[in-house]
């Protein structure tokens, strides 16, 4: 009885110690997940171009829109996107920076007549983005095709098929029934269409299976041990395809989720070794956990069922863990958007004559059929064998394609509806193409990446390193100065840390410039330099172009398009080049000085030691033994000697060099008689000269100084589009070769009344689209196309 008795506490104590330890385990892998939420916000950056095509010697036009990847609404963090134009070995053919407001930017990039032809990525991503894998830079296939060069390679894209097969779950499993998915593209990265078949060791055929759409689909498949799977794909007029199934294990465990009527069926199924364990099931959108249950394997098995009102829209993830907190299975699944801008547009006519005016209405409703305010872009351009519909929008991207890897084809397609056919194909994209957002390893061991790169919250941040020809010698606490000469006085410092680099946050400031970074080599090692770094990313994603491919019968209108793009470029070039005047921040960053002296109110002096002495009060110039000393002074008493003397704004730490500046090149001195904090840096005053034209008036600049070149923000650009009113204007001579007839970066919607968007045809007859995308300030994305055609 006794015995009965301890047996009974045992087994009752072991149940009870048993079951809080399998919900610890869901609680840590909760928590590990929410903790890595929390510490490392993601931004996701959209991109709407004009179009996909060009001709070497167009412009691109683009908008950007940046939102939090955790929710997809707006996310006006970073004030600065990086736009880069690279082909498949990483050569950069543009770049640029381009401001952003309130999570939204736009800008133009002129593609050079040097160009090579080729498809090429558009890629843009911010300085946080820096700090995460490339994958997740927003990225587009372009093509560009430069005239100029010939002869134009035709490539032949009939060869070369990638044929890859994603086990349900990730494992094959002995004896345990799977799900294999399967896609096949050719060089072009397009789905094909083939007859496939599994055969074994002896050639026997085991299954057969075609694809559903894009070159994917599924079938069931049970591995046996012990045996060696093929594929085998035929696609017409090419010899047969064998591609290896999968690895087989012996021991493991599968995964197989299967749609229902408002909820997900899964099960895990594992090999006889891990029968009598427990596995935990954690189901997350986008990093925020909806579900986390744990059940014991019976016979090898165990069910859940997910209710999918409890999901969030989009792109879900679901993983399996073992005992030992290791994720042994993955799968996704996704829920339609229920919240949308649905936008409506239409043209006033379906058909226009050359040089006419085009009137499109235009309005944006929520999923209720209320009126919305959204942000939109609108592009309308021709299109033809060249230039076709574009396949991407910004719905299907904030949603699917940016959470997943790899080339997607046609992700627009998967949103459209959601019948039986495209739910399928869509479950089909999902096994093949993986999750990207997380790395489950670093995740389970609560490790925090480490943060390189800052979020620029007010402008560009520059960073630079400190360089020196001696040996040994400390880098850390190094206080450097980075001056943008101009008209304007743009000084910057920043403090070096034990690596010896250099933060410099500037404010938004524009266009070409010269950047002049030095230290106090009063005060430091005089072999110090500050190396300016790149602001551009040197990381790359591992997505692969296919070759560019123009068949013969292509070749008429791409003739026609690059005489046009010729021609505008020719008449119009001078309305192709007009910037919108950028809004500055144009004071100094010691604000309104305590006394200013505009040097034209005074009679001119020949030397820059007598207007010190004879008119600039709060100023004691002397010398002693044979170098210049300059002391600041108040009402109250002397500031101490060394106050920090700028030329438009470039530090002079060479105080016997303020006396070889030119005053009649000076426009005017800033005087500030008190101790100055700025930064790091302290300054017993400071004496501010400007020039007339802000080049510093032909004063040399101490040789220890470096100087680059270094690209501001972009300019906005003016898009032009010629205006057709009168009849005289009809009749003009100048040839209108415009294919792009309207882009418009900044459309707003309103809640009262449509909107009425008007433009002109150009003398280009065809067909043309019209797409608009945008977002609401509650992160409801939508697209809408409109057609119409132009006649003579």
């Amino acid at each position: 009885m006794r015995i009965h008795t301890w047996l009974i506490v045992v087994l009752t104590a072991g149940f009870l110690f048993a079951k809080p330890a399998h919900a610890q385990l869901l609680t840590d892998l909760k928590k590990n997940l929410e903790d890595y939420r929390q510490n490392n916000l993601q931004e996701k950056l959209y991109v709407h171009t004009d179009k996909s095509f060009y001709l070497a010697g167009e412009i691109l036009w683009f908008k950007i829109y940046a939102v939090n990847a955790g929710n997809n609404q707006p996310l006006d963090m970073s004030k600065v996107a990086y736009v880069d134009i690279i082909d498949n070995n990483h050569n950069t053919v543009v770049q640029a920076k381009i401001g952003l407001k309130n999570a939204m930017g736009n800008g133009s990039i002129y593609i050079p007549v040097s160009v090579n032809n080729g498809n090429y990525k558009l890629r843009v991503y911010t300085s946080w983005m820096k700090n995460f894998s490339p994958d997740f830079y927003f990225e587009k296939a372009i093509t560009i095709i430069n005239t100029l060069k010939t002869p134009l390679a035709v490539k032949d894209t009939s060869l070369g098929y990638d044929v890859q097969l994603f086990p349900e779950g990730g494992n094959l499993v002995k004896n345990i029934p799977s799900k294999i998915a399967f896609k096949v593209t050719g060089r072009d990265g397009r789905g094909v269409n083939f007859n496939g078949a599994i055969i074994n060791e002896r050639n026997d055929t085991l299954v057969k299976f075609n694809p559903l759409k894009f070159g994917m689909g599924s079938f069931m498949f049970t591995p046996g041990a012990n045996n060696n799977y093929r594929a085998v794909i035929s696609i017409a007029g090419t010899k047969p395809i064998i591609k290896p199934l999968p690895t087989v294990n012996d021991e493991g465990y599968v995964m197989q989720v299967t749609p229902g009527n408002g909820s997900y069926n899964i099960v895990v199924k594992s090999s006889p070794a891990n029968q009598s364990s427990t596995v935990y099931l954690l189901v997350h959108t986008r990093g925020v956990t909806k579900i986390a249950e744990s059940k014991p394997l019976e016979n090898g098995s165990a069910g859940f069922i997910i209710n999918k009102a409890g999901l969030d829209d989009g792109v879900t993830s679901i993983t399996v863990f073992n005992s030992s907190k290791q994720p042994v299975c993955e799968r996704l699944i996704f829920k339609y958007p229920t919240k949308k801008l649905l936008v409506t547009a239409a043209t006033d006519q379906p058909q226009y004559s050359t040089r006419k005016k085009v009137s499109v209405n235009l309005y944006a409703k929520d999923q209720d059929q209320k009126q919305v305010s959204g942000n939109l872009s609108v592009a309308i351009y021709k299109v033809d064998s060249l230039q076709t519909a574009d396949e991407n929008d910004i719905l299907s991207y904030l949603w699917l394609s940016s959470d997943l890897k790899g080339n997607i084809e046609s992700p627009g397609y998967y949103l459209k509806s959601n019948d039986a056919a495209t739910a399928e194909a869509l479950d089909n994209l999902l096994l093949t193409q993986g999750w990207r957002r997380f790395n489950w390893s670093d995740i389970l061991t609560a490790q925090n990446l480490h943060q390189e790169f800052l979020p620029e919250f007010n402008g560009p941040i520059i960073t630079g390193k400190l360089k020196s020809n001696s040996t040994n010698v400390n880098q850390f606490g190094i206080v450097g100065y980075l001056s943008i000469p101009g008209k304007n006085v743009q000084l910057y410092t920043a403090k070096s840390d034990y690596a010896g680099r250099f933060l410099f946050n500037t404010k938004p400031f524009y266009g070409p410039n010269e950047v002049v970074t030095q230290t106090d080599f009063t005060s430091v090692d005089t072999t110090y330099r500050i190396e300016v770094e790149s602001p551009f990313s040197d990381k790359y994603s591992t997505t692969v172009l296919p070759p560019v491919s123009i068949k013969k019968e292509m070749q008429a209108i791409l003739q026609t398009q690059s005489i046009g793009m010729q021609v505008q470029n020719l008449y119009s070039a001078d309305k192709a080049n007009r910037f919108f005047e950028p809004i500055i921040d144009s004071g100094a960053f010691y604000g309104p000085p305590d006394k200013s002296f505009l040097l034209d109110e005074f009679v001119r002096f020949p030397t820059m030691e007598e207007v010190l002495k004879e008119y600039v009060t709060w100023v004691l110039t002397s010398k002693s033994r044979g170098k210049y000393q300059i002391t600041m002074y108040n009402e109250d008493n002397y500031v101490k000697e060394g106050p920090l003397v700028l030329i438009d704004g470039i530090p002079i730490f060479d105080i016997d060099k303020t006396y070889t500046i030119d005053p009649l090149k000076v426009k005017r001195i800033d005087v500030i008689h008190n101790r100055y904090f700025y930064g790091p840096a302290v300054a017993e005053g400071i004496l501010s000269f400007s020039t007339y034209k802000g080049d510093v008036g032909g004063f040399e600049i101490d040789p220890k100084a470096v100087i680059i070149d270094y690209e501001g923000l972009s300019l906005r650009r003016e898009f032009y589009s010629p205006v057709y009113e009168t009849q005289q204007q009809v009749n003009s001579r100048l040839p209108d070769f415009r294919s792009l007839l309207y882009w418009a970066p900044n459309v707003t919607t309103h809640i009262q009344d449509n909107d009425n968007l008007t433009f002109y045809t150009s003398d280009q007859q065809g067909k043309y689209i019209g797409i608009i995308e945008g977002i609401t300030a509650d992160g409801n994305a939508g697209a809408q196309y409109f057609n119409f055609e132009v006649k003579k």
